[in-house]
């Protein structure tokens, strides 16, 4: 079976593909223009079988470079009981899967995590090579602990994740803690993309795009993330800044 068969359709699948099959032979500088490429997708939400995903790192990488990915963070679900066994995986993976073609962030989600175990845990990981680091945040579709965002934007992390009924307070103590917040792509977590994208306008916090992706079918191109943004209520002008910032808060690592 060929590798375009096993994508999900989509309405530029044959020109991924043909850009893919391009690209592996490529010079390392002509692959650098493709990572440069600004409409090409970022995802840093997304698992692999190391937690509860269906790929391994590798064919993660893999069908997300060719959909279109120039950037994807591997951020596993983690707590006390398994962050000492995938955060070296991530980290290793990462690294041997990172590229001038595709750069891959090793990371973690803090999952369900008792909020005072929050700073052990990312002190951790920050010293064994992690380099992004998010909080599963209050999402109405799960019974997260109450006070995980509050207490999530006062630690050392990158991104709260989809964060449900977010209160403008918390987004404020985003803005001062330069931690973005976060539209999902995700079933159910999206819900409140309109709530958290209006909330975060207010506050004038810093918002991405993530799939939170556990599965193939769950990677999206460029165009998709579009969409989603624009269907939180942002305009076309605020849905590139939300590129933007996935492209500066790439840059931090």
């Amino acid at each position: 079976m060929s590798l375009a068969a096993t994508q999900p359709n989509h309405p530029h699948r044959i020109d991924l593909f043909l850009v893919y099959n391009r690209d592996r032979n490529k010079s390392d500088g002509e692959s650098t223009l493709r990572f440069n490429n600004e409409n090409l997708m970022i995802d840093l939400h997304t698992h692999s079988l190391l937690s509860d995903g269906a790929l391994l790192p590798s064919e993660l990488v893999r069908r997300a470079y060719a959909i279109g990915y120039k950037a994807i963070g591997i951020a596993d679900h983690a707590d006390i009981s398994n962050i000492d066994f995938i955060v070296p995986r991530i980290v290793k993976a990462s690294r041997i899967l990172t590229s001038s073609k595709i750069k891959v962030v090793p990371g973690i989600e803090l999952t369900h995590v008792p909020p005072k175990d929050f700073p052990s845990l990312i002190k951790y990981a920050r010293a064994n090579g992690i380099k992004l680091v998010i909080v599963h945040g209050e999402t109405i579709v799960e019974p997260v602990i109450p006070g995980t965002n509050a207490c999530a934007l006062e630690c050392d992390i990158d991104i709260l994740a989809h964060p449900g009924l977010i209160t403008l307070r918390d987004a404020k103590v985003a803005v001062r803690r330069e931690i973005c917040l976060e539209l999902t792509a995700k079933t159910g977590h999206s819900l409140t993309n309109g709530h958290v994208a209006r909330v975060a306008r207010e506050a004038k916090a810093k918002l991405i795009l993530n799939t939170d992706a556990h599965g193939p079918k769950d990677l999206i191109t460029r165009d998709t993330a579009m969409s989603i943004i624009l269907g939180s209520g942002l305009t076309e002008a605020q849905a590139h800044a939300v590129f933007k910032n996935s492209s500066q808060l790439l840059k931090k690592f």
